[in-house]
């Protein structure tokens, strides 16, 4: 699905190909300075990647030994018991099984699937109101008019992204955003880094630094038999300064792009999704209408349920996608559009996300494949002892290190918790390694999942803003980089001064 046009409501949202995702970056203007090597650096297409993995990880299965952690039920929730791990048969994945894995991963992702289709469709509709595209051009004249807004922009949206993954356990719901902020950072002068950046980068640092998310902190903490949300003064502390070097790093290059374009890896096709914007109409623009407003109330009324939903209810993928569904019908009715019109967009917003999902399913299916072979439990197994080190704050590290790793299969942090908690916690204990400290590494594990290819929120945004995924991780690299250094350093604090952190 095409991001907001500022112009022609009527006409449709045209395709995105999912290939788009592969597509080598193009040359950049010979103005521009030499490229560096991160830039000479290629991967390939996000589907022939995964679908690269898929088949690595069933030639694994041939040497990998299965295993089996006997499971219990904590709470309601099967968690492995820590002491039941026996040696199985592994099953060996042949070509047949990794065929099948993309089916069997999109049944198994059948809700964010089903999710991504149908928020799709109703962005479709809305889209065709044009209440976003008058929104746009509002904040853009503001933008350009205030000083101070172009302070706060960046600041103020991320802060608010990483606020819902620290505190609702946004993660999901941050895909839809996409489409409204890649046109508006294009409107702005940035580019579309920026635009898929502060939804999806800023509710991933939040989740992954979450101080009252009751997904990751609050079951693990649990399973750990700690008080839910204990630590949380420190956790907070780590949030702010996660989400603080985040919004320096966004901040910063866009202050570089709007001063040189060219940098941007994405400058060509971002001129020409900016050919797509009406910037004359954006100049003549003299204000939102009062049916555009009442769209724009129902989209905001729409986000507030779906987070009261969520923190208040329990909510989850099936309770959101029908909040979308009844935002699409009340836009309808509210913008007066015929039922037949309601029905063409809905289903091309659905149709243009059809490559999103097969990306998605593709995901899915590597997790699948070390399952059915029996060989996720063993590799956890395996991974353990490696723990163990005559330095605490070195014992801590490693936990960090083997969370990330697992996080690279794993992306559920409900999931997560009761796979490695069991383990971890007791482990810590052995290695003099405070319980909060481990459920910390564990959390900070999941800083890598936005440039993670095995993720399908990762590659379900990439391919929804044509972002190739070698140039997405080229561009987060140096992030990436500070969010490991500052992990370093997060969890050494309550090693070497606890008392500063009362754990």
């Amino acid at each position: 699905m095409t991001p907001p046009t500022l112009h022609a409501a009527s006409t449709p949202p045209s395709s995105i190909s999912a290939s788009a995702a592969g597509d080598p970056p193009r040359r950049i203007d010979a103005g521009q300075p030499p490229p560096s090597f991160l830039r000479r650096l290629k991967l390939p297409n996000t589907f022939v990647l995964i679908f690269g993995l898929l088949v690595l990880i069933a030639l694994l299965t041939w040497f990998v030994p299965g295993g089996k952690y006997a499971t219990v039920m904590v709470d309601g929730k099967p968690v492995i018991d820590p002491s039941s791990y026996q040696a199985v048969p592994s099953h060996p994945q042949g070509p047949a099984a990794v065929l099948m894995a993309p089916i069997k991963g999109f049944v198994e992702a059948g809700l964010i699937i089903g999710f991504v289709l149908i928020v799709g469709g109703a962005f479709a509709v809305l889209q065709a109101t044009q209440a976003i595209d008058a929104l746009i051009k509002s904040v853009a004249k503001a933008h350009e008019r205030s000083a101070l807004v172009r302070a706060l922009l960046i600041p103020g949206f991320v802060g608010l992204f990483s606020l819902g993954g620290a505190t609702f356990g946004m993660a999901e719901e941050a895909i839809p955003f996409v489409l409204i902020f890649v046109p508006l950072a294009l409107a702005l002068r940035y580019d579309t880094f920026i635009g898929v950046a502060i939804p999806f980068v800023g509710s991933q640092v939040g989740f992954a630094t979450a101080f009252l998310n009751p997904f990751n902190v609050g079951v693990a903490q649990g399973l750990a038999g700690l008080p839910l949300f204990s630590g949380l003064g420190y956790r907070f502390v780590c949030w702010v300064l996660f989400t603080g070097v985040t919004i320096a790093f966004l901040m910063w290059h866009a202050a570089r792009i709007r001063r040189h374009p060219q940098a941007s890896a994405c400058f060509e096709d971002d001129q020409q999704r900016r050919a797509d914007l009406d910037l004359a109409a954006m100049r003549a623009f003299t204000g939102i209408q009062m049916r555009q407003r009442l769209v724009l109330l129902a989209f905001a009324g729409t986000l507030v349920t779906m987070m009261v939903g969520v923190v208040k209810y329990g909510w989850y993928i099936e309770e959101i996608a029908a909040v979308f569904l009844a935002m699409a019908i009340l836009v309808g009715v509210l913008a007066r559009m015929g039922a037949e019109s309601w029905v063409q967009h809905f289903l091309a917003g659905a149709k243009d996300l059809a490559g999103t999902a097969l990306v998605i399913a593709l995901a899915k299916g590597t997790v699948v494949l070390m399952r059915d072979a029996q060989i996720i439990d063993s590799l956890l197994h395996s991974l353990a002892p490696l723990v163990a080190s005559e330095h605490a704050t070195l014992s801590l590290y490693k936990m960090f290190g083997i969370q990330s790793v697992i996080n690279f299969f794993i992306h559920s942090g409900t999931g997560q918790a009761a796979l490695t908690m069991p383990v971890m916690a007791p482990l810590s204990d052995l290695v003099n390694v405070s319980r909060q400290s481990a459920i910390l590494a564990f959390q900070f594990g999941e800083l890598t999942t936005p440039i993670i290819p095995t993720s399908g929120i990762t590659v379900g945004v990439l391919s929804l803003a044509r972002i190739p995924f070698g140039r997405w991780v080229r561009w987060m690299l140096p992030l990436q980089l500070a969010f490991v250094v500052l992990a370093l350093i997060m969890l050494a604090v309550p090693m070497l001064a606890p008392q500063w952190v009362g754990w």
